[in-house]
Order: structure tokens, then sequence, then C-alpha cells
């Protein structure tokens, strides 16, 4: 049998206010027990507290006046306390008179039936109170440019975004939300990324950073690999770690395909995952191969910071670039035209090009045509990573990877036939 079916509401509400307040002072008193110095409340305090609360909340029914006196003269309470603290020499943290404040508001909310803010209020503050020392050992092992980069991350998914209109401009049918929306998109598989090479840097090796670094630029991880087996004589490691890094490509993509059209998803998705499955187990079965060389492998890995706000804004600016010179391709061009650009971006960053063709694919470019484009861009960006790999590797790995790469986008090609 439910409690509220054989007590009172008010007699329910007000053993939930104590609870909550109990708890929060449970874990003060705890603090208080290792003070030296004089420390504010505990397992009576802030029950009270939570009661007075309740009861102002009771008295001022529809009105706010009286509820919003008795905030103040907690406050005033909780600042004669801090005023305490400093006179007498104690350290001056206001963590507790905060958590006073904010019993004596889970008091009020349990009486406006808002018991679940209510009760997440007060497990949120008991989870912040209980893990202060983790929560300070934070600072010596987050560095201050993470902090920063999160930050970024905030501005361009919390801040610009919300503010932009999402509806069509120009004859191009430009909708600067779902521009945005893509920049968002891509910054957040990237960020991830980021912060996972950040927290195994050094520790996790080739085939991670192979697979990382392809969730964000398998163009650039495929270059940092060459670079590396030029000096480091392990090609079977590394021609695998391209590999590898092209297969997550693929997977990237019908991520991002998957979150902006439904429509070319169920064409490409299934090619894309068998393609990105493929590569990637063979270049780990390939990487697992041993080499002649005896040299250790050097542990660094190289983390870049994918949240540069100028990088965000020239993603935009390429990808509306890409929208028009899709548009103005189809008018001009045909099918053709799109077909050659996709090949020529493939030079550069696929991204911009695949995600306009999503956006092109509502009402400019037909679905077949798109989803072609598509296909031919990551083909055309596999060619481009076998050159890097060839030109910069060591001269096995170079073969190899290159071998991987092009043999990648000639089976990448395939979806073209269906």
């Amino acid at each position: 049998m439910a409690l509220n079916e054989w007590l009172p509401p008010e007699v329910v509400n007000i053993l939930l206010v104590i609870s909550l307040s109990f708890l929060i002072g449970l874990e003060r008193e705890e603090r208080k027990a290792g003070a030296e110095k004089y420390a504010f409340g505990g397992v009576r305090t802030f029950p009270l507290i939570g009661l007075v609360g309740y009861a102002m909340a009771y008295l001022s029914a529809d009105q706010r006046m009286p509820l919003a006196l008795g905030f103040l003269a907690i406050a005033g309470f909780l600042l004669l306390s801090y005023w305490h603290k400093l006179v007498t020499g104690g350290f001056a943290g206001v963590t507790s008179e905060i958590a006073g404040l904010i019993t004596y508001l889970i008091g009020a909310l349990v009486f406006y039936q808002y018991f679940w803010v209510a009760a997440t209020l007060g497990v949120a503050t008991m989870l912040l109170l209980e893990m202060k020392g983790g929560l300070e050992g934070l600072t010596k092992r987050i560095a201050p440019e993470d902090i920063f980069t999160f930050t970024k991350f905030l501005l361009l998914a919390a801040v610009i975004l919300p503010i932009l209109p999402n509806e069509q401009f120009s004859a191009f049918q430009i909708n600067p939300f779902k521009t945005w929306l893509v920049v968002v998109a891509v910054s957040a598989v990237s960020y991830g990324s980021y912060v996972i090479q950040r927290l195994t840097k050094g520790r996790g090796g080739v085939i991670l950073a192979s697979i990382l670094g392809g969730a964000y630029s398998s163009t650039l991880t495929t270059v940092v690999l060459a670079r590396r087996s030029s000096h480091e004589n392990h090609p079977h490691l590394f021609s695998g770690g391209m590999l590898i890094a092209s297969g997550v490509m693929y997977l990237r993509l019908s991520v991002l395909l998957a979150l902006f059209s439904r429509d070319l998803m169920d064409l490409l998705a299934p090619s894309f995952i068998l393609l990105g499955g493929l590569a990637i187990c063979t270049g780990w079965f390939w990487s697992c191969k041993s080499d002649a060389s005896s040299q250790e492998i050097e542990p660094h890995v190289e983390v870049q910071n994918p949240l540069e706000l100028r990088a965000a804004f020239l993603f935009a600016l390429l990808f509306l670039v890409m929208l028009i010179a899709t548009h103005l391709a189809v008018v001009y061009f045909g099918h053709a035209g799109v077909y050659t650009l996709a090949a020529i971006m493939g030079v550069t960053d696929v991204d911009p090009f695949i995600l306009g063709m999503t956006q092109a694919a509502e009402g400019v470019t037909p679905l077949p045509v798109a989803a072609a484009g598509i296909v031919i861009a990551a083909a055309s960006n596999n060619v481009v990573k076998g050159a890097y790999a060839y030109f910069l590797s060591s001269r096995q790995a170079g073969l190899q990877g290159a071998c991987f790469l092009t043999g990648l986008a000639v089976l990448g090609l395939t979806p073209l036939l269906w």
C-alpha cells in the first residue's frame, strides 16, 4: 500500500522534507566533525531549515512575498554564520551556507508538489558536497586548455545554435540553424575523440590512436602515421593503422548521415558500415603481423585540439560554399558536375561536401545523385590518403598503405553498382 494512502498528504510532504534535509545535514555533520574550528550546521540544523521553508510556503499559499521574506531571514542567519567564520579565523568556505539556502528551497518545492525537482536538488547537493575531494582534484588532472576547449564546445552548441533562425534563405535554400547544427555535430564527434585521446595519451598505442583519429580526421591521422613510420620501422603496424583510420571514417559518415538525412542513410549506411568493418578488421589483422625491426614503438600520440573557433567558422563557410557550388553544378552542369565536384573535394576535407549533400538532397539534388556524390567523394579521399601514405611513409609502409587505401577506394565505389 502506498504511503500516501494511509497518511495525510501533509504528513508525507513533511517526512520527505525531513528526509532530504536530514541527508544533507548528515553529510555536513561528518565534515563538521573533522573541522578544527567553527563549521555551520548538522543533522538538526538542516532539517529545521527545510521545515521552515515548507512552513513558509504553507503560510504563503498563492503569494510569494512571505516565502521570499523567509528566504531572506534564513539568508541573514547564514550570513551571520559566515561572518563568524571570518572573524574566528576558520576556513572561509561558503558551501554549508549555500547548502542551507538550497535546503530552504527544497522545503518550499515539496509544498508546491515539485517532488522531482526537490529530490533532484537534494541528491545533487549531497553529491556535490560529498565529492569535494574528487572535484577539487580535477583541477590537478584537467589542464586549463581542456577546460577552455569544453567551454568553446558549449559556445558552439548551447549559445550560438539556439539563436539561429531555422528557416531557408535565398535561392540556394541556406538554413542558418541546419548549417550550424552540422558544425556542432561534426565538432561533437571530433571532440569526443579528442577527449578519449587526452585520457589515453601515451597508453593507447597506434591502434587506438588510429581508431580515435579516424573519428576526428582520417586524413590527418594518415599523415601523422605516415610521418611516424618514416623513422619507426614497423610498416605492418602503421600501414594497418592507416587502413583502420579510413575504416572508421566510413562509420563516422554513417553516423552523420543518420543525423541529417534518413533517406541517404538508408541508401548508404549498410554499405558504409560493411566497408568500415572490413577495413578495420583487415587493418587490425595486418597491424598484428610482426615486423623485422626490434625497435620499440614510441608511446607518444599527437593530440590536436579539434575545437578551434576559427576552424568551426571555416567549416561553416566551407559547408555553405559546398551548398552553393552543388546548386550551381546541378543547374549548369547536371549530374556530371556533382560527380566532378565530389572527386575534387576528396582532395581536401570531405565532411563539408558530404554534409552539404545531405541538405541538397532535400530539394536541389536528386537523392541518387547525392548518394553517388558522397560515394565518389569518400573514394577520392581514400586515393588522396593513399598518396600521402606513399610519399610520407617509409618505403615498405608507404607501399602497403597506398595499396590498402587504393583498394579501399575501389571497394568504396561498389555502392554505385546499385
